[in-house]
C-alpha cells in the first residue's frame, strides 16, 4: 500500500511539474538532509572544488522595489549574461565606494551592460569618477593550464559599436573605452589614474592575475575588486586566483553565492 502511494505521488508530481513547466514554473521540495543535496566534487590541478545547487527561501530582494535600478535593468538586460542579482550588487558596490578616491575600471566589457550599470550608479554616487572600460573585443585572452573550460577567443560576439550604442541610450558621458589586452596594451593610457573600484570579468586565471598585479599599487586603502564567475565550475582559474589573493593577506575576502567574490584592499597586510 505504501509503495503504491509513493508511486502515485511521484506520478502526480511529474504531471503537475510538466504542466507548470509549460509556463516556466516548477514545484521544488526542499530538505535539510544531506543525502538529498546534489553535491559534486571535482579535482583540478591538485585542488578539490565542490558544487551544489543552492535554493534560498524567503530571500530579500531590494532590486524588485528599486525603481531607478529597474529602469536601468530594463535598458541593459538584453546585453548581458549576468543575472539581476549580480547586476544589483554592482550597482550597490558603487554606492559603497562613494567615499573612495579614484575612478572605476571594468575589464571584460562584452556588450556593455555591466559597464552601463556602473556608469549609471557612478552618475548618482560618484559623479567625479571616470569610467574606464577595457576589452579586446576579440574574445578571451591568456587562457592556460589553470583554466577548466576556456581556451581563448570566447565571447568575441561583440563590438565597440554595441557598447557605445548602449552607453548612448543610457546618457553616459564619462566613460571611455580602451580597446586591447589590459594591462599589456592599454594600461599605459591610465597608468597615472587611481582606481577605487574594479569589476573583473575576464573568465581566466592569468588575465585576471595580471590585472590585479597592475591594480594593487593604484588602489587606495579600501579599494574594491569585484570578480565575476567566482566559484563557477567553468571558471576554476578565477576561483583559484581569488583564493590565492585571499591567502596573500593583502585583501579582505567576501564570497557572495550569486557568483561574485569581493576583495577589499587592507590598510596593511594581514599577519594571518
Amino acid at each position: 500500500m505504501i509503495r503504491q502511494v509513493v508511486r502515485l505521488r511521484t506520478f502526480l508530481s511529474r504531471v503537475v511539474n510538466w504542466c507548470l513547466g509549460i509556463i516556466g514554473y516548477a514545484l521544488v521540495r526542499t530538505t535539510t538532509t544531506s543525502h538529498h543535496v546534489a553535491l559534486r566534487r571535482i579535482e583540478h590541478l591538485g585542488r578539490t572544488y565542490a558544487y551544489e545547487n543552492v535554493v534560498i527561501l524567503d530571500a530579500y530582494a531590494p532590486w524588485a522595489v528599486d525603481d531607478e535600478f529597474q529602469s536601468i535593468w530594463a535598458l541593459i538586460e538584453r546585453n548581458t549574461l549576468v543575472d539581476i542579482l549580480r547586476g544589483y550588487e554592482l550597482y550597490q558596490v558603487v554606492r559603497e565606494s562613494a567615499d573612495l578616491p579614484g575612478d572605476i575600471l571594468e575589464v571584460g566589457v562584452w556588450r556593455g551592460a555591466s559597464a552601463a550599470i556602473l556608469a549609471a550608479a557612478a552618475r548618482r554616487w560618484m559623479p567625479e569618477a571616470r569610467i574606464w572600460l577595457c576589452d579586446t573585443f576579440t574574445g578571451v585572452v591568456k587562457a592556460g593550464e589553470h583554466d577548466s573550460h576556456y581556451t581563448g577567443g570566447e565571447h568575441a560576439d561583440t563590438t565597440v559599436g554595441m557598447v557605445e550604442s548602449l552607453l548612448g541610450r543610457m546618457g553616459v558621458t564619462k566613460a571611455q573605452i580602451l580597446v586591447g589586452v589590459f594591462p599589456d596594451e592599454t594600461g599605459a593610457e591610465i597608468a597615472n589614474q587611481q582606481i577605487a573600484l574594479c569589476h573583473i570579468d575576464v573568465d581566466v586565471y592569468q588575465s585576471a592575475a595580471d590585472i590585479v598585479a597592475w591594480l594593487a599599487p593604484r588602489m587606495p586603502c579600501g579599494g574594491i575588486l569585484v570578480f565575476d564567475d567566482y566559484g563557477v565550475s567553468s571558471c576554476k582559474g578565477i576561483t583559484r586566483l581569488v583564493d590565492e589573493l585571499r591567502e596573500s593577506g593583502t585583501w579582505r575576502y567576501f564570497y557572495n553565492v550569486n557568483k561574485h567574490a569581493i576583495l577589499i584592499k587592507r590598510s596593511s597586510p594581514s599577519l594571518s
